[in-house]
């Protein structure tokens, strides 16, 4: 799948600043519609805005056309029901209220507070796969998705509005997984996100060429969880109490494409910050809209801040240049 990368919703919490999402198209139906959604490997579901919601956007600042799913207007549409299997493995769905006969009912919410509900259908979905060099194919079938009918908090706004979520998720109902069990792919993907040209590659199945450094995700994590072993600033490796250090390992850290800034627990981030603002001992932080941290700096920022490296298990490394990990703004 092509992305597209945009200003992301998820503002609620995050300093202004080149905040982005991405997003991609795929279509739905028969005959097939496009559909614009987010790409989401923190959340598990796909759904798409429905015809009966009143709270969905109607026009969207990306400059894309929205589109409200109809299962009417599907020759390959149905409705999936409280009996059917994929509602009595789906958790959001194991309540007593859900009986045989009734609509397979859903309900999301995200870490920004907003949030999804409607019902779940099974209609036929095609997406573009990459296939190496250069070259492309589509993967379809039948899938189970949400048919939002009710959206609340971001989703109902027109700023940077999509048709949809497309969650990667480790559960069963991901597409990812669905595909999988019809044996269509591996249950794998890989992810090329630019964020200076903007966009990318989002690949569903193996990836054989190119070779690619990896490293393996932890077991029984309820999302993709990778163990980071060290931080190194400028090459000087950051002194991380083992205690916490060791918990870093157990738990991980989560790998999320819908998520636009790195967390970490205070007692890695302040010795994170001391060490990168030891390179400019003189510029003293200024807080802005009573919350946020900001340093005033006319440089060349590459040139005065060091770089960041996260190590990973399997000696997989990641370096971070200054201007990825601070905010331009404008004051």
């Amino acid at each position: 799948m092509t992305l597209t990368q945009s200003k992301s919703r998820d503002t609620s919490s995050t300093p202004p600043g080149p905040l982005i999402l991405y997003f991609t198209k795929l279509q739905i139906g028969s005959p097939p519609k496009d559909y614009h959604v987010q790409v989401d490997t923190g959340s598990d579901i796909l759904w798409v805005n429905c015809i009966e919601c009143d709270s969905c956007p109607k026009t969207s600042d990306l400059g894309i056309p929205l589109a409200l799913y109809d299962p009417s207007e599907s020759s390959s549409a149905k409705k999936v029901s409280c009996d059917d299997d994929f509602c009595k493995t789906t958790m959001d769905s194991a309540g007593n209220e859900c009986k045989v006969g009734m609509s397979c009912l859903y309900t999301v919410t995200y870490g920004d507070g907003s949030g999804t509900a409607g019902y779940y259908v099974n209609d036929y979905l095609q997406l573009i796969q990459a296939s190496g060099d250069n070259q492309t194919k589509y993967v379809s079938g039948n899938v189970t998705f949400g048919c939002g009918a009710k959206q609340s908090g971001e989703l109902g706004s027109s700023e940077q509005a999509l048709d949809g979520i497309l969650g990667l998720g480790q559960s069963g109902g991901s597409i990812l997984s669905q595909f999988a069990s019809e044996k269509k792919v591996k249950r794998m993907f890989s992810h090329c996100l630019s964020g200076s040209k903007g966009g990318g590659i989002f690949a569903i199945g193996e990836v054989v060429e190119p070779k690619v450094e990896t490293t393996p995700m932890l077991k029984d994590a309820t999302h993709f969880n990778v163990e980071m072993t060290s931080i190194d600033v400028n090459g000087e490796t950051l002194d991380i109490p083992k205690s916490l250090l060791d918990l870093v390992k157990k738990e991980g850290a989560i790998v999320d494409s819908g998520t636009t800034l790195a967390y970490f627990p205070a007692k890695i981030y302040n010795p994170l910050m001391e060490k990168i603002m030891a390179a400019q001992p003189d510029n003293k932080p200024e807080t802005i809209e009573k919350l946020f941290k900001c340093y005033r700096y006319s440089g060349n920022i590459d040139e005065g801040f060091p770089n960041v490296t996260f190590h990973f298990e399997d000696s997989l490394s990641l370096t971070v240049t200054p201007h990825q990990y601070f905010f331009e703004v404008e004051v």
